[in-house]
């Protein structure tokens, strides 16, 4: 993390200074507001950790309880998500804190025992390279407790309003106002009315309010799909048992049903997804009376003959499996995506609900999040055109399709039996659709297509690793300035910036003969990128952050060798930023895992939610102008140009 360039202050370098335009709130609901986030689950608190990175915005977050979640359902974070968190800064607390889940065992019926139960297989759980990022069991709770602390600490200085119902969400597609959306919203304690009423005029709404959103049904949509009839009890428990593997991720399919366990954080707590029998566990789902003691027995049946005795129980739920889909992700009526902006959005469980035992829930509803909040902050902000807010339903209304469709046959084959006829319950076949559907439980196997965002570039070549579409896969490099250790992609924060990451070619960057010097040039010059589309007065790195990677060593370069466009200037004190430049670790060199053309090098143009929008030879100057353009605002009195003389006499004093 960088911190002091406003200047030195003493304190806690990570809370930062309040924006001027905190101080000009008045306290309570203001009467307008540029987006009003519904809902302070999972999606709710990433789109507003997010827009919080705008603090000249004004965001307000509301919601129907009376505080903060204390207790939550979802806890598995894939590695996608834990990589997401670092760009907030979170990742190490949420590593720190929770369990790390390294392998996954396998148990089904003993064919020597009849009624017992066998484990068949132990695998990793995570493929091996996939991510520098481990997968966690964090509870819910305490990773909304983590973002509403960045919210905090963020120059927005932002908290949600609770005991706040939205009754009403309307927009007003003839007013010429640019705050169009209207909510209604009802004060209530203890989810009552009180009696008291409040309206907020908004120029975006986003509904995060989970499966009943009420802004799902104010703007027209409808979950589709169906329920199934399989129903499963949830316990997180504190237990004694004598089964071996209970601090570790199993999936255990029994002549008596089947339960997955999932240890939780803390070293002690266990959470079992308990398979529910229509037949034997009729009466209790039939007279809604499942009770803790009533599922324990029910592990105990399935677990024979190992047993487990329930010493506390932290939270119990009964649901039952179903998959449901809406259409479209904002309110723009059928027929009219080209000739209409968006100004309603839903994110998280009120446009997609599914199964639990996947762990992809919370998951897929922050990574909405994460999509929808740049783009909406970007917009405001003035640095991105409108119609970017298009791709938003495009792009994750066909993840939540995907995730649909694996749900539905992962529950199925969860849920089958051996007397099914289909060899359902079949192990081999269970623990193969396991791994290959890995990448996609850990999140990494998402591929945005091609729109103004991700070109269809026929450049992949130069870099394969690093794919059109998906999410840009960090690696380890040395930084040159001070030779320390990092990940390439931890570079990346959520700060609503687009990356362009260059790589060079072979030649030392001192040198005549140096593509990189080229590319270098064509930065600094008028016709950069960073001139037509930085505000003038902003940092240069605010729109587009630019990044080298060297092929070199790190002690075969120094910061005299470096072109001026990699040391720029920032802040009030035009300091000197060191960090934009970095070496190949000799140990894991990133230009042989990620597939990087070493003679020719690479652009690799890296949108603010970290997927790869671009590839482009080092000298495709005009081909980078042109893509940009679709997402970026050219600005009106462009930047004014690094200065070359003035940088360099900086690289050499």
């Amino acid at each position: 993390m960088q911190f002091y360039l406003d200047g030195y202050k003493p304190g806690d370098p990570f809370v930062e200074e309040p924006h001027p335009s905190v101080a000009k709130r008045l306290s309570g609901l203001p009467e307008e507001a540029d987006v009003v986030i519904i809902g302070c689950g999972p999606a709710g608190l990433v789109l507003a950790a997010q827009l919080a990175q705008f603090p000249e915005l004004r965001t307000v977050i509301v919601d129907r309880r009376d505080g903060p979640l204390e207790v939550g359902q979802a806890d598995g974070v894939a590695c996608r998500t834990v990589e997401m968190f670092e760009a907030f800064g979170l990742a190490d607390r949420l590593v720190h804190e929770g369990y790390q889940v390294n392998e996954v065992t396998f148990w089904r019926p003993d064919p020597e025992r009849s009624g017992s139960i066998v484990r068949t297989g132990r695998v990793d759980d995570v493929e091996e390279g996939i991510s520098e990022m481990p997968h966690m069991i964090v509870n819910q709770a305490r990773m909304l407790a983590y973002l509403r602390e960045h919210m905090r600490r963020s120059a927005a200085r932002a908290e949600p309003f609770y005991g706040l119902h939205v009754t009403d969400v309307r927009v007003d597609t003839a007013d010429a106002d640019e705050h169009p959306v209207t909510v209604e919203l009802q004060h209530v304690e203890n989810l009552e009315p009180t009696g008291e009423t409040s309206t907020i005029r908004a120029k975006y709404v986003v509904g995060c309010d989970g499966s009943r959103s009420g802004t799902r049904e104010a703007i027209g949509r409808r979950l589709e799909g169906d329920a199934t009839d399989s129903s499963w009890g949830v316990l997180d428990v504190l237990a004694v048992t004598d089964f071996p593997d209970i601090r570790l991720k199993s999936a255990i399919h029994s002549e008596q049903g089947s339960i997955l366990i999932i240890p939780r954080e803390g070293g002690y707590l266990v959470r079992l997804y308990i398979e529910l029998d229509n037949d034997r566990d009729g009466e209790m789902l039939r007279n809604r009376s499942a009770t803790p003691e009533k599922l324990a027995a029910v592990a105990n049946r399935i677990l024979h003959p190992y047993s487990i005795d329930v010493k506390h129980v932290g939270w119990c739920a009964v649901y039952e499996i179903g998959q449901r889909l809406c259409d479209r992700f904002d309110d723009v009526p059928d027929g009219e995506s080209d000739t209409r902006l968006p100004r309603v959005f839903i994110a998280g469980d009120a446009c997609h609900t599914h199964s639990a035992k996947a762990g992809q829930g919370m998951n897929v509803s922050m990574a909405d999040a994460w999509n929808l909040g740049w783009k909406l902050g970007t917009v405001l902000r003035g640095t991105s055109p409108a119609e970017v807010l298009r791709t938003y339903s495009e792009e994750r209304q066909r993840v939540a399709q995907q995730l649909i469709d694996f749900d539905r046959e992962f529950a199925a084959l969860f849920s089958a039996h051996s007397d099914d006829g289909e060899g359902g319950a079949d192990p081999e076949r269970f623990q193969r659709y396991f791994r290959e559907q890995g990448r996609f439980t850990a999140g990494v196997a998402v591929r945005y297509g091609p729109s103004i965002l991700t070109a269809a570039s026929p450049h992949q070549s130069l870099a394969d690793g690093f794919s059109l579409g998906m999410r840009f896969h960090s690696a380890p490099v040395i930084r040159l300035a001070d030779a320390k250790p990092v990940h390439l992609g931890h570079a990346a924060r959520a700060d609503g910036a687009w990356r362009l990451y260059v790589f060079a070619d072979r030649a030392h960057p001192a040198s005549s003969d140096s593509r990189l010097r080229d590319v270098a040039g064509f930065l600094a010059s008028a016709k950069s990128p960073i001139t037509r589309f930085t505000p003038p007065g902003a940092d240069p790195d605010s729109v587009i952050d630019v990044r080298a990677v060297l092929q070199q060593g790190h002690r075969d370069v120094t910061v005299d060798d470096l072109p001026p466009v990699f040391l720029p200037r920032k802040g009030p004190f035009e300091l000197v930023d060191y960090e934009k430049v970095f070496c190949a670790d000799s140990a894991d060199d990133i230009f042989d895992l990620r597939g990087l053309d070493r003679d020719r090098g690479a652009l690799v143009v890296v949108r603010p939610d970290q997927y790869v929008a671009n590839v482009l030879p080092l000298d495709a100057h005009d081909e980078l102008i042109e893509f940009l353009r679709s997402a970026l605002v050219e600005v009106a009195t462009p930047m004014a140009p690094s200065g070359q003389d003035e940088l360099d006499a900086v690289t050499t004093s």
